[in-house]
């Protein structure tokens, strides 16, 4: 087993391609990620009446808040034309949101909801109201996490258990599949060797590869990008190993079914794409009519849930031995299926 593992690795190592797709790709993709939802520079652009208050006006202003004042409004037009006469300045993107006072409190109108500006200009509308009338103001807390936390920072641990578990698989069941394909497998299952030792062989051969992409995505997202890590760093490098080797026994375990290597990338909407939604994109306790029972079945919710636990809340290993012990039982558990597999190469 031993000299199977040397030869892997000497392997992978000859294999630039394969070692970027590894390595280099998750933390180009992070640094990406790290870019698009880290802490933005976005200057908010906001249309009002002209009867707005002046408080909040100045207010508005002295956070580099763009404001424009609209000119007549409502005095010569009736409401119906001008909110049309408000919708055409949205829609051609002169502003962003359209603030009127009236009597029964401030009216904010956008372009569409769920539009990544709508918190921005939200929060410079809290922020000056709260300026003006201090007795208006709103406090909110957390037990873990900071209100202020970037989406990168509060999705890291799904962004870190996503891309080790989606690239690793990758890599085993394409790499699986090759060994087929060029006869090497074939070939090593013709010797004595016991298929323990060939599963054993193939999974640390790719596990230490698999390892030290963790490795680095872990330091890497900490040190350079400067994740927030509320607990130990060397916890949440474990839980991405652990992580890593599941996916390459669940790589190996997939390519069986593969005859070359499109086809291992057909797996992936099967395999990896509904565990994404299970790894704390969405929190499981929402989810209707029992789904969330299914993410006890998929190891990357125990891997995110892993690194969660870590990485924002701080605990330590009495908190997540759970979670670590549920991905040595995917680990073992597809171990036996791979060996068991491969008694369509050899009976013995």
């Amino acid at each position: 087993m031993k000299g199977l593992v040397i030869r892997i690795l000497r392997q992978m190592g000859n294999d630039r391609r394969t070692l970027a797709l590894m390595i280099v790709a998750p933390i180009l993709i992070l640094s990406l990620l790290y870019l698009l939802l880290g802490e933005g520079s976005y200057i908010p652009r906001i249309a009002v009446s002209e009867n707005f208050p002046a408080a909040l006006m100045t207010e508005l202003q002295k956070q580099d808040v763009e404001v424009t004042i609209l000119p007549n409004d409502g005095n010569t037009v009736t409401g119906t034309d001008t909110n049309t006469i408000h919708d055409a300045l949205l829609k051609e993107k002169s502003t962003d949101a359209v603030v009127s006072a009236a009597s029964d409190g401030i009216h904010i109108r956008m372009l569409e909801a769920g539009n990544s500006k709508t918190a921005s200009v939200t929060n410079a509308l809290k922020n000056a109201a709260a300026s003006v009338s201090p007795s208006s103001s709103m406090s909110l807390s957390y037990v873990y996490g900071r209100g202020d936390s970037t989406a990168f920072n509060s999705l890291g641990f799904v962004l870190l258990g996503v891309l080790s578990f989606f690239f690793v698989f990758i890599i085993s069941g394409i790499s699986f599949v090759r060994e087929r394909e060029t006869g090497t497998l074939e070939r090593l299952m013709a010797t004595p060797i016991r298929r323990i030792s060939v599963v054993g062989g193939y999974t640390f051969g790719f596990g230490i590869l698999s390892a030290v992409q963790s490795v680095l995505m872990v330091l890497y997202s900490r040190y350079v990008l400067g994740m927030e890590f509320e607990g130990s760093v060397w916890l949440a490098i474990l839980i991405m190993v652990l992580l890593a080797f599941t996916a390459v026994s669940i790589g190996a375990f997939v390519s069986i079914f593969a005859n070359n290597e499109f086809q291992v990338m057909q797996f992936i909407p099967l395999v990896v794409v509904p565990q994404m939604f299970f790894s704390g994109l969405i929190t499981i306790d929402t989810l209707p009519y029992g789904l969330g029972n299914l993410s006890y079945f998929m190891p990357i919710y125990y891997g995110c849930a892993g690194l969660e636990k870590v990485l924002i809340k701080g605990f330590g290993i009495e908190e997540v031995w759970k979670d670590i012990c549920m991905l040595l039982v995917f680990i073992f558990v597809f171990f036996v299926l791979n060996v068991l597999a491969l008694k369509k190469y050899r009976k013995l």
